[in-house]
């Protein structure tokens, strides 16, 4: 994705673009994809109901609500709200409306229910 598009991301650029398979029921549009040491960068979309499983950060996680509400276990976040979660902590999401959130991710997650990441 070229670095201009940027800016067509919060008035629902987003739309057009292609997602792939995440987790169930949420996908994925990676803007950077994890590079050595480099941190990710993508979109994740939740369809409603979605969920993604309990899971530990290994580094800095920062979130840009885009459209809809994200959920965890300390509240609910709308469209414009930003999150961060510091290395270390524990959460697990969901949408039970759906919604669209950009994230960056300094290290990939690991799952704590079963799975890794």
């Amino acid at each position: 994705m070229p670095e201009t598009t940027r800016e067509l991301l919060s008035p629902g650029g987003w739309k057009a673009l292609e997602f792939g398979p995440f987790r169930d029921a949420v996908t994925i549009h990676w803007i950077r994809p994890f590079e050595g040491d480099q941190p990710g960068v993508a979109l994740l979309r939740y369809e409603p109901g979605a969920s993604v499983p309990r899971h530990r950060h290994e580094g800095l996680e920062t979130i840009l609500v885009l459209d809809g509400v994200q959920s965890d276990e300390t509240g609910d976040y709308s469209s414009g709200s930003y999150i961060v979660n510091a290395p270390g902590s524990e959460h697990s999401v969901w949408s039970d409306t759906g919604c669209v959130v950009l994230i960056q991710w300094d290290r990939p997650v690991k799952i704590l229910e079963g799975e890794i990441a």
